[in-house]
């Protein structure tokens, strides 16, 4: 009997190897072949890593050289107009990264994590035709090995739900054309094996779904089962409880039904339902988001707890997610605390987790061989010092967090803005940027070895002036009007400030994927947090030295340092934020004192942290608002905070954004043109907005021309006084050849407009 399960596995290589190879290939220096070869061998690392560890069912087909939805566009033939007549990798990336004919397609955040993909963009007169190649190529290739897989696949549902019309019609409008091909594509897997396992990723069902919605499961997968008998269906969700879903799902012929019981406590209201059907439970108890050790004897007796309505011989335990959203092993953490460690557990250790409490659920501790007993005793012992260690508490922290109550700015927005353009005098369309500059391989390295003890502290703060001399000397020959210093001292913008407060802990290699080949090394919040000197103060206002011009202060707001963040599950998230945000809040007035008056607090994540279900949406509003005032509760009328967010649909939080009360909001739009900007045009919105006009995920040059259509369009909808003009994004990611160009045409853009406003 199968006995566990894994809902998907990272990909990017327990040492990026895909980022790495990825990004040879696409500055031309291999071809893609090479890139190939390295996907083949890490798939077959990652598949026998997952059966050494003692896995029944592992997936194939949840590798991706970009992103799942996008696998799944080029599965359905789903292709834009303007890829047309491309092939193979060139498609592919083209539609993932642009290229120099036309934009990429858009990218937004895979549900409330970190993770982007891309969003497919559907038409009623599409013509869709199967393309099963890497499904088949990847089963096989497992086969190959001796190991039978599970195909993972995006479900129908989520995939329309996760898309846009460019038509302006209802994606579910298409259900039908597109199940048609699904139903191909199950023709196609049902000839590779006597007997297949189909994993139907829906994660779409842990949302509010719309009575339109729910009625579509039962057809679609009545339908899909009816395709062949050799395949069984197992429907998975993650990320919040499945109620709704579970109980259309139970009268379909699926095999199984995954639920998330981490993230869905609700999922057990479903388990008299699912009992009383023959279906499978593929239990979602090992944590797929978070980086704390599972206790091994709660785990179990969770699990018994849902035995006690679920037969256990329909038990399959499984993580709660894709362990994608956590970093690959521990193997390579080798300078990490040692007590710290004991209490972690990344990708490969969760595969240790889910065997060996499917284990002991099962077959009982008597079953255990030594080693396995060695293991449970340890598990016992690591969540017990962690429960009482004494480096997680700090009195002082919780004593300010009872006592502090100072949650509003001085003065109504009004009030400050008059204040603020007499002291800045900025034009209307003033150009900046979001804050990062290309981090080159010369900085990277002058940190690693000033990390390394290999650069002393003068050299190295040498060379970090001598890149922000640059970046001034840069923007000020592009003609952009409000500077940053470009961030060269910071790996990245939450672990550069977790690395300077208590509390927090970092990772050698603890990368995770936030889309493509990018990726990104959360910290970890082990205990209470506070700052014990200012982070920024020293090289923002050695940048405002080298510059008449007004140089915004950069810091990450709290909800974004907690978001992006693997957080410390032993107290609620709202208490951990809290204590970033008096961080944040002592920062602000030491570079206020230091004379910065133009502060930018990014909230890119600010989205990402929302609910899944509108039940939950008001509580997390209410902590994550208040978080962001009381950071900037301390800015005085004439001191201007800007705020930024990353890919965001805008409409149901316009009011929450209202409440936050920044001057300065930039956005991100370039890819969905003024569609983003007129929910704050219909709101009445009074703050000053800066939508970006140009992509920096892709490495295309916009010309002057299209920034300036772009700009136009933006001026339809809010008035030129409102109006900043900055890039997407941050510029980190990107070449120096790709962006001075790109600021360039910006800035000029932008005097071609005004002229034409005069």
């Amino acid at each position: 009997m199968s006995k566990n399960f894994v809902v998907g596995f990272p990909r990017i290589g327990e040492q990026r190897e895909l980022k790495k190879v990825l990004e040879e290939y696409w500055a031309k220096k291999i071809p893609f072949a090479q890139v190939e070869e390295v996907a083949h061998d890490l798939k077959k690392k990652h598949w026998n890593y997952q059966k050494d560890a003692g896995i029944d069912f592992i997936s194939s087909n949840d590798f991706s050289f970009y992103d799942g939805m996008l696998d799944t566009s080029i599965m359905l033939g789903a292709i834009p107009k303007r890829f047309q007549g491309l092939e193979g990798e060139e498609l592919y990336f083209a539609m993932a990264r642009g290229n120099d004919k036309a934009t990429a397609m858009e990218m937004t955040k895979w549900f409330n994590t970190n993770y982007h993909y891309i969003v497919p963009e559907l038409c009623l007169e599409d013509n869709y035709k199967l393309n099963a190649s890497k499904i088949v190529q990847e089963y096989k290739e497992a086969k190959a090995l001796g190991i039978k897989t599970k195909i993972n696949i995006v479900g129908p549902l989520t995939y329309l739900g996760l898309s846009k019309r460019v038509d302006g019609g209802d994606c579910f409008a298409l259900h039908t054309k597109v199940l048609e091909i699904y139903k191909e594509l199950f023709e196609e897997i049902a000839k590779l094996d006597d007997e297949m396992f189909v994993q139907m990723d829906e994660p779409l069902f842990v949302k509010d779904l719309s009575q339109e919605v729910l009625s579509l499961i039962k057809p679609t997968y009545d339908q899909l089962a009816a395709v062949s008998s050799n395949i069984k269906i197992a429907v998975v969700t993650y990320f919040e409880h499945a109620i709704e879903a579970t109980k259309i799902l139970v009268n379909t012929p699926i095999w199984g039904i995954g639920l998330d019981f981490v993230y869905g406590e609700k999922n057990f209201d479903s388990l008299e339902i699912v009992a009383k059907s023959d279906k499978k439970l593929i239990a979602g108890v090992i944590d797929g988001r978070n980086i704390w050790r599972a206790n091994y004897e709660k785990k179990v007796e969770l699990l018994e707890k849902i035995a006690k309505v679920v037969a256990k011989e329909n038990i399959i335990v499984s993580s709660s997610c894709s362990l994608l959203h956590i970093p690959f092993t521990l193997a390579y953490e080798t300078k990490m605390d040692g007590e710290l460690k004991s209490w972690l557990s990344y990708g490969c250790e969760k595969l240790e987790e889910i065997a060996l409490t499917s284990r002991v659920f099962f077959d009982g501790l008597e079953s255990l061989d030594t080693k396995q007993k060695e293991a449970f005793e340890a598990n016992r012992v690591a969540n017990l010092a962690r429960q009482n260690s004494k480096r997680i508490h700090d009195n002082a922290v919780q004593e300010r967090l009872k006592t502090f109550t100072k949650y509003e700015r001085e003065g109504h927005f009004s009030e400050r803005i008059k204040l603020q353009r007499e002291l800045f005098g900025y034009e209307d369309l003033a150009t900046t940027t979001i804050g990062s500059f290309p981090q080159t391989p010369q900085i990277r390295q002058a940190r690693k070895e000033f990390k390394n003890g290999t650069l002393s502290q003068t050299e190295y703060e040498k060379e970090m002036k001598n890149y922000i001399d640059y970046c001034v000397e840069m923007q000020e020959e592009c003609g952009l009007e409000v500077l940053v210093h470009g961030e060269p001292e910071r790996n990245d913008m939450v672990e550069y400030f977790g690395e300077q407060l208590q509390g927090y802990a970092f990772s050698q290699n603890g990368w995770v994927q936030s889309y493509g080949s990018r990726c990104v090394k959360p910290p970890l919040i082990y205990g209470d947090i506070s700052r014990p000197k200012p982070m920024t103060v020293e090289w923002i206002t050695y940048a405002q030295s080298k510059t008449q011009k007004v140089m915004k202060g950069m810091l990450t707001g709290p909800v974004t340092i907690l978001n992006w963040s693997l957080v410390r599950d032993d107290i609620p998230r709202d208490e951990v934020s809290k204590q970033i945000a008096l961080a944040i809040h002592d920062e602000i007035n030491d570079l206020q004192e230091a004379g910065i008056k133009m502060i930018q607090v990014d909230e890119a994540a600010f989205k990402e942290g929302y609910p899944l279900r509108t039940e939950n949406i008001k509580e997390y509003e209410d902590w994550a608002v208040r978080d962001f005032k009381i950071a900037v509760s301390g800015a005085k009328k004439d001191t201007q905070i800007h705020t930024h967010m990353c890919y965001s649909e805008f409409n149901d939080i316009i009011k929450t954004i209202e409440a936050m009360d920044a001057d300065v909001i930039s956005i991100e739009t370039a890819r969905s043109g003024n569609e983003l900007l007129k929910i704050f045009k219909e709101v009445g919105y009074k703050q000053e907005v800066g939508p970006g006009v140009y992509d920096i995920h892709s490495p295309r040059i916009p010309s002057v021309e299209e920034m300036v259509e772009q700009i136009e369009l933006l001026l339809e909808v809010l008035p030129k006084e409102q109006l900043w003009i900055n890039p997407d994004c941050g510029l980190k990611t990107r070449k120096w050849e790709e962006v001075i160009p790109s600021l360039k045409n910006m800035v000029e853009a932008v005097k071609i407009v005004r002229e034409k406003l005069q």
